[in-house]
């Protein structure tokens, strides 16, 4: 191995010298080739200046002339000979290029074979090496990505068990979405340094479960301030990844738990398009799968859930209710003859059992979620709306959809078809009477057991024994005696659970949205009932023993759903830029204040 390294050397000194060489006669030439060519220009000059002078002095300097002809023609012929001789030592150099060019691709070709032998001497050496190390690298990217998919179900299962926790606890479950910068962050006739301003990003999503507020000022040193939800939702983030985290509560849903939805944040925010999206003026275009929000995809989620379940086990009616200056009005009310009358006035009362009530209001049933919509964007037309500042569809009200889901107990009819079945196939015998203390009986025997050879399993009950091997059911079979002890028969009472959706007005500064006459009043409505749903959360969340759900139509409207036993999750909904940071930092605090409120573990019903 020294010895070919040597000669290695050797050779590439050897071509260094040689190229050395070539570059030396190539500027030996470039040289020569440059003298001749000024030679040539020299001769020129002076063959002008002689024919010039000649013609000027042709008699006079005619001795001259010759003399000065036979000089230049010497000096030419000096030329002539030094350029043969240039050329003769360009063929040369030449030639000796040829032959290095000659040389060095020979050598050339001897090294790269050498390489070449070298190589596979190298590869056959370390070939068993370079395995192991590819295999150890396999491994560890194998590990790694093991440990990324352990991370990802470590945080799915952390998640799990805190939204287990926050239920056990009676929480309420808070959510945030940061929604993209807009154009109406800059604000109607704002400069360009203004806008600038209006529009630096000062609230982040900074993780899954984060919000940062920067609230530092030029000549302040304000610290920043961190939020924690239990999902944050960032710019980025599509409709379909904010419904995913709502998706569980319509399984919580069909199995007995009333749920409530609640959208909250300043005008702007993007509460309307989180809840119902962007094309619900036209649910049949292309775009609104893209673009549709919590009530359309939990409809269709929820019919498809149903869909599952035997079939005739639920039904679902739909109501929409809108709170509009401390009013309640029902949007789908109609007359005597079944025709739309447009928003009627209701009232919310308060039951013998405590629950809020409104009575009279229209329920529509349903069959898909496609229905649902239809007759959503019928009664969206009817709900209050006016253009501010701020905003050009400011709505001017709070909107309340209501699921009802009507369950009927599917075990039941089953267990009572094949009881029938069972009993239409069975020979009929007769059954011995039996006395019970709480069952006065006649006995009408013919023999001296007191059988009655006439009576059937249709007329009288079955014996505690046979009833006992049936499965046990909240319905109970048809036929049953009277004497036996109170069972619940098949046309029970079926559960009833509710979905509330709630699409929140929005607060707002008077000074920034530039209201006046009736939108000054709407304005102080909206502020009022808002300000009221945040002192009772405040109430919850001391424990104090009046919580004061009767200061507004909405907080009465909602009491069941806010203190009651329902799931409840609210979504804020905050703008990211520096001109809406005050009403952001208000709806980040509605949302702290409402994680604090501990309630009992919402109930599920049974039937």
């Amino acid at each position: 191995m020294p010895l070919f390294i040597n000669r290695d050397q050797i050779f590439a000194h050897q071509v260094h010298l040689l190229e050395h060489k070539l570059r030396s006669k190539e500027e030996r030439i470039l040289e020569l080739e440059t003298e001749n060519a000024l030679l040539h220009l020299r001769l020129a000059e002076c063959l002008g200046r002689l024919r010039q002078e000649g013609q000027r002095e042709a008699q006079r300097q005619c001795q001259l002339r010759r003399s000065s002809q036979k000089t230049a023609h010497l000096s030419l012929g000096k030329l002539l000979a030094e350029v043969q001789v240039l050329k003769r030592d360009l063929r040369e150099v030449f030639a000796v290029y040829l032959s290095f060019a000659r040389e060095l691709e020979t050598q050339s070709k001897e090294l790269l074979e050498r390489t070449a032998v070298l190589s596979s001497t190298v590869q056959s050496q370390h070939g068993d090496h370079a395995e192991r190390l590819q295999a150890q690298v396999g491994a560890l990217e194998r590990s790694l990505e093991e440990e990324k998919e352990r991370c990802r179900t470590e945080r799915q299962r952390r998640r799990l068990l805190h939204n287990a926790l926050v239920e056990l606890r009676g929480n309420i479950r808070v959510h945030c979405r940061v929604r993209p910068i807009m154009p109406l962050d800059r604000g109607l006739g704002a400069t360009a340094a203004t806008g600038s301003h209006t529009l630096e990003e000062v609230v982040q999503a900074v993780n899954d479960d984060t919000v940062l507020v920067n609230c530092a000022k030029p000549g302040s040193q304000v610290p920043n301030k961190v939020f924690e939800f239990e999902r944050v939702h960032g710019p980025g983030d599509s409709q379909e990844a904010v419904f995913e985290e709502v998706r569980p509560l319509l399984t919580s849903l069909l199995d007995g738990y009333n749920v409530c939805i609640m959208a909250y944040g300043q005008t702007g925010s993007g509460k309307t398009h989180t809840m119902i999206g962007s094309h619900h003026d036209n649910p049949s275009s292309s775009a609104a799968g893209d673009q549709e929000g919590i009530i359309p995809n939990a409809a269709s989620e929820l019919f498809r859930l149903i869909s599952e379940r035997p079939v005739g086990s639920h039904t679902v009616e739909v109501s929409v209710v809108e709170v509009y200056n401390n009013e309640v009005l029902d949007l789908l009310a109609k007359d005597e003859d079944g025709v739309a009358t447009g928003a009627v006035k209701r009232d919310v009362i308060t039951t013998a059992t405590g629950t809020s009530e409104v009575p009279c209001l229209a329920h529509e049933p349903v069959g898909s979620g496609a229905q649902v919509m239809r007759l959503l964007s019928a009664v969206l037309k009817l709900r209050a709306q006016s253009p501010t500042l701020v905003h050009r569809d400011s709505s001017r009200s709070h909107l309340i959809v209501t699921l009802t889901v009507t369950s009927r107990s599917a075990n039941a009819f089953a267990m009572a078809r094949r009881l029938q079945s069972s009993r239409q196939e069975s020979p009929r015998a007769p059954q011995r009477d039996f006395w019970s203390p709480r069952c006065t009986r006649r006995a009408n025997a013919k023999g001296p057991r007191g059988r009655n050879a006439h009576s059937s399993t249709e007329d009288h009950p079955a014996s505690p024994s046979s009833s006992s091997s049936l499965p046990s059911s909240p319905f109970s079979s048809p036929g049953a005696s009277p004497c036996a002890s109170p069972r619940p028969s098949i046309s029970q009472e079926p559960l009833r659970t509710r979905l509330q959706l709630v699409d929140l007005a929005g607060s707002e500064c008077v000074g920034q949205s530039g209201v006046s006459g009736a939108t000054l009043w709407e304005s102080s409505c909206i502020n009022r009932s808002l300000s009221a749903l945040s002192d009772v959360l405040g109430a919850l969340a001391e424990q104090r023993p009046h919580v004061p759900y009767r200061n507004s139509k909405l907080t009465h409207l909602l009491q069941d759903y806010i203190g009651g036993d329902a799931k409840l999750l609210v979504m804020l909904c905050v703008s990211p830029t520096q001109r809406f940071l005050a009403e952001s930092l208000q709806s980040l605090g509605f949302g702290s204040r409402a994680r604090q409120v501990q309630r009992a573990a919402p109930r599920r019903k049974v039937k």
